[in-house]
């Protein structure tokens, strides 16, 4: 599934660069991302889309956390600092070498006609729940097939909302183009907030594409909400097909509300489990997601980490990672969890 949330704030990146891209926690202060996550065992953020080359990136590259604040926080050129300072060195003014680096509209124009920017949607592409428990409980070469499976659903998928959904526009919406070129910071998790096992991926959609003559205008992010359902069904189709031709596995139609459309799930994987994984998952996510979201509206920057702790209403934090305790794999440090759950399931089936 994928779910969109809007990146608005000036200060948003900071929830970004030291939550997301931490894997959804809190990074210690004064620490430098790259060995946050290494500690944390997470990969780094890469960049993704076609839109890279028309500002000096390539697909697969790190996400530094100046790059976040720069295009996420500023809407600037992700090396606008380079940028910057040679034009001073070269006799620019101040202002002008600071506009250069300036992709599209200025974020303080915006501001200042009592506006909030829109800097970037942040689309999260979650695997089926049966896909979660699959993944959480299988041996290596399982998980695998899974995440590889995800990767390239997710390139897939990207790909097509750039094919045959991107557009930018200008002048109010009155004019438009087609866009196929996007920028995109993505990063991979293997587990939620309350430390429970989710393999998902945020990808952050910088609002801002560039039209054949060069200049940088915002993305119809109207148009993109309106394709989502079918982005979705693309994702979750190309990867329940793939896992289950890999693995030899078939896919059944799962009711989840009465009267509407089912949903497909791996055949085999225990029904307990399943309802654990998604409802468990989408209680805590939609709800914690949804108080966050009021508390930005209110206070106009994200919640700290105290306020987060109270907000999830006293859920225990996950205890400090080291480099010593860090797992071995990605789902090792919640598999009893659910393996408790499997014993249950199992013991259940055999009770008379």
């Amino acid at each position: 599934m994928i779910s969109v949330a809007k990146v608005q704030r000036r200060n948003t990146w900071r929830y970004y660069v030291r939550g997301v891209a931490f894997g959804d926690g809190r990074r210690p202060a004064g620490q430098a991302l790259k060995d946050a996550q290494e500690m944390a065992g997470l990969p780094p953020g890469v960049w993704r889309g076609l839109g890279l080359a028309a500002l000096g990136l390539t697909a697969g590259q790190a996400v530094t956390e100046r790059q976040t604040e720069l295009v996420y926080g500023q809407g600037r050129h992700p090396h606008a600092d380079r940028m910057e300072r040679e034009l001073l060195d070269d006799g620019v003014d101040p202002a002008t070498a600071r506009r250069a680096t300036v992709l599209g509209q200025p974020i303080e124009e915006v501001e200042q006609r009592g506006q909030t920017p829109l800097l970037a949607l942040d689309l999260v592409f979650r695997p089926q729940a049966s896909l979660v428990v699959l993944w959480a409980l299988g041996d290596d070469w399982t998980r695998r097939v899974i995440e590889r499976a995800h990767e390239r659903a997710v390139a897939a998928t990207l790909r097509w909302l750039e094919d045959e959904v991107a557009e930018t526009r200008w002048a109010s919406g009155r004019g438009r183009a087609k866009a196929p070129a996007l920028v995109v910071a993505a990063f991979r998790h293997f587990d939620n907030r309350n430390g429970f096992p989710l393999l998902h991926e945020h990808c952050l959609i910088a609002n801002r594409v560039q039209r054949p003559d060069g200049s940088w205008y915002a993305l119809d992010t109207v148009r993109l909400y309106q394709h989502i359902v079918a982005a979705d069904t693309l994702y979750t189709l190309q990867m329940m097909t793939e896992v289950c031709e890999e693995l030899g596995l078939a896919a059944v139609p799962r009711e989840v509300t009465p009267g509407l459309r089912p949903v497909m799930e791996i055949a085999g994987v225990d029904q307990e489990l399943i309802d654990w994984s998604a409802t468990r998952r989408r209680r805590i996510e939609d709800v914690l997601e949804g108080i966050t979201d009021d508390y930005v509206k209110k206070h106009g920057r994200p919640p700290g980490e105290r306020v987060r702790y109270g907000l999830r209403g006293g859920r225990r934090r996950r205890p400090a990672r080291t480099r010593d305790s860090a797992p071995a794999g990605p789902a090792a440090r919640v598999v009893a969890c659910l393996r408790a759950l499997e014993v249950r399931a199992a013991d259940g089936r055999r009770a008379p």
